[in-house]
């Protein structure tokens, strides 16, 4: 599914990197044979995948705010990469009820200048902008959402994310239509995988829960959403960023979600979880002044499939097992290389599975 030959020795870039999946992603990449140079901040969490799997020595890090240009321009020059991933965000949609400045500023102005960055660094072929399925404006609709519908957002989280879509849709056609790097969106659905311990996500909460003893407490059991496990639409980053690097046809926006099976409740996945963990139950715990969720939420994926040849390669059930085997080293007395090194296992192990998977 990914070209290691393509990867291997090219510089690549990555925002967001001291993140969970921005961390995934930089780990494929050195798995790959690629020279990686992150920039983000410090890890948002105590764990952070970022710490356990020990990348800050595998990884030419610069601790800084994506909002801060000249700092971000030096990084970039100094890095001189050829492929740019970015995923540096604030990533919750109910911390921006509580945080919209912060939110719509890290979301929008962090995307506006990354690309203005990108703008002075002429080796840049390529640039993947990481959004969000929240882009959408979301009608509650049975159907599945596809790249062409139109971009909304209820919460800060979601219109910032839509706004980053039309930030980057607007370099593209401003200052790189005819010469520059070629850039691309990406709409991924809920991503699951260890390495995740940020507040307020089903799997990062349950799993401090189960280490605790206690119940799973959810709070929204009958919400439908595009569960997928965090290499999926890596994977998918991987092979447009390929594509896209060759040619300025795969350039736009890319949704890469689950087989419509995995899009389920939340009661669901967290059927799915506790049957992973003996003992482990769950409870609901509706909140009566809770801000604003989507209730139903799914991705059409056909675009990716025709024209990248990418699929899903796991069922849900295999990525929650994937999920909580992380989990449960990381709760031991494993080494960050132990981690490490169990996190390439899980990325070969998916890229075994993928190429075996039914592509639709």
């Amino acid at each position: 599914m990914v070209t290691r030959e393509f990867w291997r020795d090219r510089s690549v870039f990555v925002t967001g990197h001291t993140g969970f999946k921005g961390g995934w992603l930089a780990t494929w990449l050195l798995d790959l044979g690629a020279r990686v140079s992150g920039y983000g901040l410090t890890p948002p969490t105590t764990p952070s995948y970022f710490a356990r799997c020990g990348l800050a020595e595998r990884v030419t890090t610069h601790f800084a705010d994506v909002r801060d240009a000249s700092a971000l321009q030096a990084a970039l020059a100094a890095a001189q990469p050829r492929v740019v991933f970015h995923l540096a965000a604030q990533p919750i949609v109910r911390l921006s009820y509580k945080a919209p400045l912060e939110t719509i500023s890290v979301n929008v102005l962090g995307t506006s200048t990354m690309l203005e960055a990108v703008r002075h660094t002429p080796c840049v072929e390529a640039v993947v902008v990481v959004t969000s399925d929240k882009c959408y404006e979301n009608l509650e609709r049975p159907e599945s959402y596809r790249e062409d519908d139109p971009l909304g957002g209820h919460d800060p989280y979601s219109a910032s994310k839509a706004a980053a879509e039309l930030i980057a849709a607007a370099y593209r056609r401003s200052f790189f239509a005819a010469t520059g790097p070629r850039v691309a969106t990406v709409r991924a659905g809920n991503v699951i995988g260890g390495g995740d311990w940020a507040a307020d996500r089903l799997v990062p909460d349950a799993i401090r829960a189960l280490v605790a003893g206690e119940p799973i407490r959810v709070r929204n059991a009958a919400a439908v959403r595009p569960w997928e496990h965090v290499l999926e639409p890596l994977g998918g980053y991987l092979r447009l960023a390929e594509r896209l690097a060759g040619s300025d046809t795969f350039t736009g926006a890319w949704n890469f979600g689950p087989r419509d099976s995995d899009a389920v409740s939340v009661a669901t996945l967290a059927d799915l979880i506790v049957g992973q963990w003996a003992g482990a139950r769950w409870e609901s715990k509706p909140e009566g002044d809770a801000p604003h969720e989507a209730g139903l939420l799914r991705l059409d994926w056909s675009k990716a499939r025709t024209r990248l040849g990418w699929h899903p390669g796991l069922t849900l059930k295999e990525a929650v097992e994937l999920t909580v085997a992380w989990y449960r080293a990381a709760a031991g007395t494993a080494s960050a290389r132990a981690m490490y090194e169990l996190s390439v296992e899980q990325i070969l192990d998916y890229q075994t599975r993928w190429q075996s998977a039914p592509e639709s």
